[in-house]
């Protein structure tokens, strides 16, 4: 095996074996031996897959996890819809797009300080709010992010634990809960949701199915893919700090220890993308989605240099999305490469008109907080002038930005 090849392939198994060390002390009962562990994980990772498919778990009887969460999508959307539909009638909308599940098992815990030397090589950088799930971090394992879906009445609707645990007790599968948690567990609706989370979350730490490190651009960092020409000048794009500068966030390189990149450092960032009028919520004037500083999430609201700050997602299987950014307003990967290029640049082409034919810009936030809006390169220019990426230098982006994609198969 070739050198590189053989690093990359050991540093893809130091991640996988750690998650699943991880996945199985986390799922440990107390005086259970190691591969008793493993095992349990095992069992409740195929329990888990059961329920994430099954639509009885919400109140509607046709809503599942797998319903916006596609398996086939990347774990995201399986469409362009900005917002999935759900509820008791699937009626109901909330105001944010569908976060893709992949590469989440790396996410550090929400801080509001966070300090990582990987990168900078000095520990005493403080890099700001960072980590946890949910484009706003206001969880920060996998179990308490399944209980939202399932509780929200804009998803799967479900009114207590308990109504979730009938659903599954009526389950054709029932039997694999008792088999995990005792012949008696249905007795005590506590347990069995708890259980159900156990489940949920031990299947989203799968790694053949949530971080499989199977795109072509992991088989040309293991040496054994190449890229385009194209490809190659969209990777330099991507990187160059004075034209895309995409890597300033969505890092592109293996870590100082050699593991594949995520694609995110897992930071928050306030991009002003425009207001999607698609979404129900955003009809009323006074209402804005303000990202880490509310109203989803309650505990940061006396901060307003937080407000319009949102997750940055891992650019992984980005091409798999049809919807962009946490509002779902553009709807191709080359739209939303385009906004970077061109938000500064030409604001008209992205933002409405006033009545005085003026250009709101950024106009899914209040004037209070437009101050927060990043004007990092290729932001940061005027009206009128030329954008940091042209059109051909954007395709070249994406093109490269195609290579993420998992399931990557070369030809020979």
């Amino acid at each position: 095996m070739a050198p590189r090849l053989l690093l990359a392939s050991l540093c893809i198994m130091v991640i996988v074996a750690g998650a699943a060390t991880a996945q199985s002390d986390r799922f440990v009962d107390h005086g259970m031996s190691r591969a008793d562990a493993f095992a349990r994980a095992k069992v409740l990772a195929a329990l888990g897959r059961k329920l994430f498919a099954d639509p009885a778990l919400s109140a509607s009887g046709k809503l599942s996890c797998a319903s916006c969460h596609d398996p086939a999508h990347a774990f995201g959307p399986p469409d362009a819809a900005p917002v999935e539909r759900g509820g008791t009638d699937l009626r109901r909308m909330g105001f944010r797009a569908v976060p893709s599940l992949r590469y989440l098992q790396a996410t550090p815990q929400f801080a509001e300080h966070y300090y990582d030397s990987d990168d900078d090589g000095d520990a005493s950088v403080d890099n700001g709010p960072t980590g946890g799930l949910t484009w706003d971090g206001r969880v920060d394992r996998g179990r308490d992010q399944a209980r939202l879906p399932l509780l929200s009445p804009d998803e799967m609707a479900n009114k207590s634990p308990a109504a979730i645990v009938a659903a599954l007790r009526r389950a054709p599968y029932a039997g694999d809960l008792r088999h995990i948690a005792g012949a008696r567990v249905f007795e005590d609706p506590d347990k069995a949701f708890n259980a159900i989370l156990d489940a949920l979350e031990a299947y989203e730490e799968d790694y053949t199915a949530f971080y499989p490190y199977s795109s072509k651009y992991d088989a040309y960092l293991a040496g054994t893919a190449t890229l385009t020409p194209q490809e190659a000048r969209g990777l330099a794009l991507f990187d160059d700090p004075a034209k895309g500068n995409c890597a300033h966030c969505h890092q592109s390189a293996r870590g100082n220890d050699g593991t594949p990149p995520q694609f995110t450092d897992y930071g928050f960032v306030a991009l002003g993308v425009p207001r999607n009028r698609a979404i129900p919520a955003n009809a009323d004037p006074r209402f804005f989605d303000l990202g880490l500083c509310g109203p989803l999430r309650t505990d940061l609201r006396g901060h307003p240099d937080y407000c319009g700050l949102f997750k940055t997602p891992s650019l992984r299987d980005v091409a798999a999305r049809k919807s962009f950014f946490h509002n779902g307003v553009f709807h191709s990967l080359e739209k939303a490469v385009e906004f970077y290029a061109e938000r500064d640049t030409d604001p008209g082409k992205w933002y409405p008109r006033a009545a005085d034919g003026t250009v709101r810009k950024f106009d899914d936030l209040p004037p209070a907080y437009r101050a927060n809006v990043n004007v990092e390169p290729p932001f940061g220019r005027h009206p009128g002038e030329k954008p940091a990426l042209s059109q051909g230098e954007i395709a070249d982006i994406v093109a490269f930005l195609k290579t993420l994609t998992d399931g990557y198969r070369p030809k020979d």
